[in-house]
Order: C-alpha cells, then sequence, then structure tokens
C-alpha cells in the first residue's frame, strides 16, 4: 500500500512551503488509494511547543487535508511524535553500534570546534576526521574518567549510489566525499537523519514526498536503510517555492504563513486549488479544480523539476473567483466575522435577510472576506466617512445644487423601490436636460461616499429612503464650509 508522510516540526507557523509538502503528499495518497500519515519532528526541544503543534493541525483542518494517522487520531504505529519515540530510535542504534556500522564518538564540541578551525586555517577538509573510528580501551577508558558521554556516529562505507527519484530522475552520490555523522547526540537525542529513517522503517511509508532542499540528505537516509537492511522507499524530492522575484520566498514578499492567509480572508478551497498549482499542472493546462479534481488529477511525474513560483496576484485573483462563485447566503455566513469584528455595536440590529440582500449587491466586488467592512460597511454605518479626493470633486456649488433638488425629488417618491427611483431620477435628467451621469455621480458619492459600486437603484433601495435622505443632508452640511473657503481664497 502507498504510505506518506508528512513531517512538520512546531518550531513556528505553517508556512506556503510547508503546506505545498502536504498538500502533494495528500493528493498522491488519496489519488491512489492510499494512506496520509501527520508525523511531528519535535526533538528541537528548545523550539517546539504544543502551541505549534496544535496550530498546524488546525491549519491542515482548515485547508481540508485529512490524516489517516497521527499524534491526535493515533494509528497501527503510535507514536507519533518524535520525542515520544525516543527507545525505538536508542535499539536501531544499539543494532547498528553491535554490527559495528556505528561507534561510539568521545569527541567533546570544543574539540571538534577546534580542528574544524585548524583545518579551514591549513586549507584541508573541514568535516569529521573520523577520529574516534578506532580507539584504544585505555583512551576509552580515560575518557569515561574524565566523564565524558558519547555520541553514536554512523560508519560511512565508500561506495556510489544511484537512486531514481521520481521528479529529478537519476541522481548519483559518491559517498566517498562523505564524513561520519552523528546518529545519536550525547544527550540521547536522535539526529535528524537518523530519526527521520527510523520512523519510516518502522511506519512503512513507501514513498518520501519532500522538497529538493532535502535532496542532498538522501545520500545519507539511504545509507542507513541499507545498513539496517531495510526497504528503501521511493523519493521524489519537489521543487523549492520561491516569490515573484525568484528568492527564496520570505515575508517581505507577503504573507507567507497559512493562518495569515486564513486571517486575511482567503477561502480554503482556493488556497487549496492554487497551492496545489505551484509545480504541478494538468496536461489540459486547467487552472481550476475542485478537490476531487485534484485528487483525480494529480501525479508525481507532472511536478515541474523548476523553481515553483508563488505570485500573490494569481492566488488573489482565484480567490476572488471562488468569493464571488458563493450564492449569497452563504457568502453573507462567511462574512459575518469580519462584520462582527468591525461593527460589533450595530451588526445585531440588521436581519439575515438584508445582510444576504446587500451582499448580493457587492459580491461582484469581493476578492477576499476580509473586503466586508470597506464594501459594506457604508451600509450599514448611518454616516457616511467622505474621503479628501471625492469632496474636491463633488463640494462645488454646481454638485450641491443638484443634490438638494434631488432631495427634494426622493422625499416625495413612493414606494422608495429600486424600480421608482429610477424612474424619478431619469425623468429630472431628462426634464432639465442633463445626461444621467450629471446626477448619478453626486447621489452615489452623497450616499455611498464612494464614486463605484452596485448599482445605483438598487444601492438607495438597500440603503433605505430614511438614510438616504440624512446622508444627502449630511454631504450638504459637510460641503458648505468646503465650498465657502474656496470662496475666500479666490476674494
Amino acid at each position: 500500500m502507498i504510505r506518506v508522510r508528512f513531517a512538520p516540526s512546531p518550531t513556528g507557523p505553517l508556512h506556503v512551503g510547508n503546506v505545498r509538502t502536504a498538500l502533494f503528499n495528500y493528493l498522491y495518497a488519496k489519488g491512489c488509494g492510499g494512506k496520509f500519515i501527520i508525523r511531528i519532528e519535535d526533538t528541537d526541544r528548545e523550539r517546539s511547543t504544543s502551541e505549534y503543534e496544535e496550530a498546524i493541525f488546525r491549519d491542515l483542518q482548515w485547508l481540508g487535508l485529512e490524516w489517516d494517522e497521527g499524534p491526535d487520531i493515533g494509528g497501527p504505529f503510535s507514536p507519533y511524535r518524535q520525542t515520544e519515540r525516543i527507545p525505538i530510535y536508542r535499539e536501531y542504534a544499539e543494532k547498528l553500534l553491535q554490527q559495528e556500522k556505528a561507534y561510539l564518538c568521545w569527541c567533546t564540541k570544543e574539540e571538534l570546534e577546534e580542528r574544524k578551525i585548524a583545518t579551514e586555517k591549513s586549507g584541508g577538509d573541514a568535516g569529521y576526521d573520523n577520529r574516534c573510528r578506532e580507539i584504544s580501551p585505555s583512551e576509552k577508558e580515560r575518557f569515561i574518567k574524565e566523564g565524558r558521554v558519547p555520541s553514536i556516529r554512523f560508519r560511512v562505507p565508500e561506495k556510489h549510489l544511484n537512486i531514481h527519484d521520481k521528479i529529478r530522475g537519476d541522481v548519483a552520490f559518491d559517498t566517498s566525499l562523505m564524513k561520519d555523522f552523528i546518529i545519536m547526540k550525547s544527550d540521547g537525542i536522535p539526529t535528524f537523519h537518523f530519526a527521520v529513517v527510523i520512523d519510516d522503517i518502522t511506519m512503512k511509508i513507501s514513498h518520501v514526498i519532500r522538497g529538493e532542499d532535502h535532496l542532498t540528505n538522501t545520500a545519507k537516509h539511504i545509507l542507513l536503510f541499507e545498513a539496517l537492511e531495510e526497504k528503501i522507499p521511493f523519493f521524489a524530492h519537489m521543487s523549492m517555492t520561491l516569490g515573484p522575484d525568484r528568492s527564496k520566498l520570505s515575508k517581505r514578499h507577503g504573507a507567507t504563513s497559512v493562518r495569515a492567509f486564513q486571517e486575511a480572508g482567503y477561502l480554503p478551497e482556493a488556497f487549496f486549488n492554487y497551492i496545489a498549482l505551484l509545480g504541478w499542472g494538468s496536461s489540459e493546462n486547467q487552472e481550476i479544480f475542485s478537490k476531487e479534481e485534484l485528487i483525480s488529477h494529480f501525479s508525481i511525474e507532472r511536478c515541474n523539476k523548476s523553481s515553483a513560483i508563488f505570485d500573490p496576484t494569481k492566488l488573489l485573483w482565484m480567490n476572488g473567483l471562488y468569493v464571488r462563485k458563493k450564492s449569497p447566503a452563504q457568502l453573507r455566513d462567511l462574512l459575518m466575522p469580519y462584520l462582527e469584528k468591525a461593527f460589533p455595536d450595530i451588526i445585531g440590529k440588521y436581519s439575515p435577510t438584508f445582510l444576504e440582500t446587500i451582499v448580493r449587491l457587492e459580491q461582484e466586488r469581493f476578492k477576499t472576506l476580509a473586503d466586508a467592512p470597506d464594501l459594506l460597511g457604508f451600509y450599514l454605518m448611518d454616516r457616511v466617512v467622505y474621503d479628501a479626493k471625492g469632496l474636491v470633486k463633488f463640494a462645488t456649488p454646481e454638485h450641491t445644487k443638484t443634490i438638494t433638488r434631488l432631495s427634494s425629488l426622493l422625499s416625495q417618491t413612493e414606494p422608495f423601490e429600486p424600480e421608482t427611483i429610477e424612474e424619478k431620477v431619469r425623468g429630472l435628467a431628462n426634464a432639465e436636460q442633463l445626461s444621467p451621469g450629471a446626477l448619478f455621480h453626486p447621489l452615489r458619492f452623497a450616499v455611498s461616499g464612494r464614486s463605484k459600486g452596485a448599482g445605483l437603484f438598487d444601492l438607495l433601495g438597500a440603503v433605505g429612503k430614511k438614510r438616504v435622505l440624512d446622508r444627502m443632508t449630511a454631504f450638504l452640511e459637510t460641503a458648505a464650509p468646503l465650498i465657502a473657503n474656496k470662496k475666500e481664497q479666490i476674494q
């Protein structure tokens, strides 16, 4: 059976590059009828926290990834946290010691650093000099008396390794260039290289799908698999995720954590779709996929070797498509947390039906859920805030006269519904031989504080007669001193 794993370290938020690895593993497993396993690599005790672990689970769940085994749900190969698996690593390390495929290293950190500096100054190879491969009984006894606690090093055999990577193709390694490496530190904690191999063995991982930054580690891992006489999994090393400028993706490119995108109002299905396209594409060059379509279409063989470029602009475009595909009722419900946060004192007085109405009017302008306060706020507030640029344009004698005439007209308009409002306003334009825009533009600004948005007459009907008239009065009051000031400056 196909068994893949996503093994994050709970040392920080889940980022785009991490979640892309998780997603590709998930799609491959589900498409092949296999198992997707979550494993927590928490041996960095100083930086790992339960809060970050819980956040990783929440982010994966938000994205829609369901796992078959993991620390939170268990499974046949529990435990799934490395700190809970220490006895397993020690057992395998002892096996390698007994077979003389590993040995005790008594070198202290200070000695290793001194030798490294000396070797670098002389122009030699700064790697470990394999000094402890063969030590005499007397030396060992002296080290024990000194109170030294040894680490365990793997004895690297000299050979040529050839693997077929499912993305990279054939890759060759010459282990004669490698130095003996530590597999168990002196504090009894396994190194990354040892723990990951033992976990893959004991959890029966069939395919290792990970970032290309791990490609150079693969030789060490294969040597360990061979030394333990265990089956080597298939490897697939995904391309790196870069920013639009083709540099390493970082905070300077904007949001990079999954949580930040969630808080910014991105939909999980849009994020899922976009991330799946980073470094992978269908044979039909399709871009919009449902989750089920991605599972059925995805293949490791179609993953690109070249770096994947994370483009926030395209993600925003795709998110907008998904937002606009929602029904107004669905979108209203998704927007409520943003509206409740922005308007905690007034949102409760509006009915679900009214909120659905204004969502329908503005839906085509949404790109993220976080746009809600800006796009819908003027429908909810009794007074609107006029921006300075708009006032420069509309706070003129001509426009205030227009608003005064329209206020008188609309105060007599019944019923106050879009069709009736349009009939009256267009009728005034025709009677006074004005272009419709001469009335529409200042009226929209006076009522909404903006120059663009939903259809004007639908907007007026949604705001309601009393508030429309109140806002027109407020606009005239705001414009009056500005116009007077302009006159004084001219004089």
